[in-house]
Formats: structure tokens, C-alpha cells, sequence
């Protein structure tokens, strides 16, 4: 019970985490801002923002959903997990953690969408904010594509399909609903607060990171000592 409920806070954490990550925090508030530009009212831009924070919350919640259910429904891939899970975890764990503290770096994904994506987006109207979400969500960067994969491999050890990335997906929502009620305030606080959020998301990874990657270190120590 404890090792599931410390997979759970670690579930909502590492979404927290994704969402107040430099790539990802910056597409937040832009698309946030970008879907409120027309609309005369604090309530339409916060219900912007909640729509967008659906999306993005509905693609990693499935998408996570659809890799762990296949990996345990599989036959072969559950067979594979049940007797190579315990050694992959370690290494797994290792490479993720030196993504976030920074020892790898890799450069790639987006966070934009086209001009004629865009003016699709324009006729949605107000229903265009979910649709950005989904696909600003898929638009991974390195720290989140690390932090989700991360949320997978939780799930796939304790075998759930749907609760560790329900939590990883509401994790992802907190940190942007906050600022699309700031950003619907039109608070002058805003640049602070992002200024703010940038420098506790170094500190956050970092810490993250390095948790990550002594854990992957020990169970990797471990699982050598014990198969010989």
C-alpha cells in the first residue's frame, strides 16, 4: 500500500513537473493567451484556459493509458515485462534522471503549429483551446518527454492502467490553470510569477533528477548482486 501510494504522489508530481517545464510552461501560457486574444471577457479566457488544460490533460492521460494497457495486455510484452521489468527499471530510471539533471541533452520537438493550423483553430472558437492542448501535449520536449515515459514505466510496474496517468495528467493541469486565472485577471503579476515558476522548476528537476537517478543507480546495484 505505501510503495502504491508513493508511485501515486510520484504520478501527480512528475505531472506538475512537466507542466512548469521551460518548452512546456512557455507553449502553455502562449496558447492560453493565444485562444483568449479575441474574447472581451475574463470568464471566456478562464474557460479557455480550462479547455485547453482538458486537452493536454486528455492526450497524456490516453496516451499513457493506451501504452501501459497494451504492454500488460499483450501476452507476449506482459511475459516480457514480468521477467525483464525488474532489470529494465534501474537503467531506465538512470537514463531518465540524467535527461533531467542535464548530463543528456537531446534537441527536438516543437510547440508551434502552422498558420493553417491556426486558422482552423480560429473556427473552432472557443472550442479550438481543446483541440491546441492535445496537440501542444503531444508536441514533446526532452524534460517532458523524459517525465512521461518516466509516469509510463511507473504504471507498467505497478500495473495501473488508468489511476498513476490520471494523476500525471491532473499534475499537468494544476500549474496551468493557475496561469490561465492570472492571465484571465489580466494580472500584472504574470512575468513575476512565470520568472518565478522558471527559477523553482530548475531546482524542482534537478532535485527530481537526481532522486531519479540514485534510485536507478540502487536498483541497478541491486539487481546486478543479485543475479550473480
Amino acid at each position: 500500500m505505501t510503495g502504491f501510494l508513493l508511485a501515486a504522489g510520484s504520478a501527480l508530481w512528475l505531472g506538475v513537473l512537466t507542466s512548469i517545464s521551460p518548452c512546456p510552461l512557455a507553449t502553455n501560457i502562449a496558447a492560453i493567451s493565444y485562444i483568449g486574444r479575441r474574447v472581451d471577457s475574463p470568464r471566456h479566457v478562464l474557460l479557455a484556459g480550462l479547455l485547453y488544460t482538458t486537452g493536454r490533460v486528455l492526450a497524456y492521460v490516453g496516451l499513457a493509458f493506451l501504452l501501459v494497457s497494451t504492454a500488460l495486455s499483450a501476452p507476449g510484452v506482459s511475459l516480457f515485462l514480468q521477467k525483464y521489468m525488474h532489470l529494465l527499471l534501474g537503467p531506465t530510471l538512470v537514463i531518465i534522471g540524467m535527461f533531467l539533471v542535464g548530463l543528456i541533452e537531446l534537441q527536438f520537438g516543437g510547440g508551434g503549429v502552422s498558420d493553417s493550423v491556426k486558422q482552423r483553430i480560429d473556427r473552432l472558437g472557443i472550442w479550438g483551446a481543446l483541440v491546441l492542448g492535445i496537440l501542444f501535449a503531444m508536441a514533446f520536449c526532452p524534460t517532458s518527454a523524459a517525465l512521461f515515459f518516466g509516469n509510463v514505466m511507473a504504471s507498467l510496474s505497478t500495473g495501473s492502467t488508468i489511476l498513476l496517468p490520471l494523476l500525471y495528467g491532473i499534475g499537468t493541469a494544476l500549474p496551468v490553470i493557475a496561469f490561465s486565472v492570472l492571465i484571465a485577471a489580466g494580472s500584472k503579476k504574470l512575468g513575476e510569477a512565470f520568472n518565478a515558476v522558471s527559477k523553482t522548476e530548475r531546482w524542482a528537476r534537478l532535485g527530481t533528477g537526481g532522486v531519479i537517478l540514485l534510485c536507478g543507480a540502487w536498483l541497478t546495484v541491486q539487481t546486478l548482486l543479485q543475479t550473480n
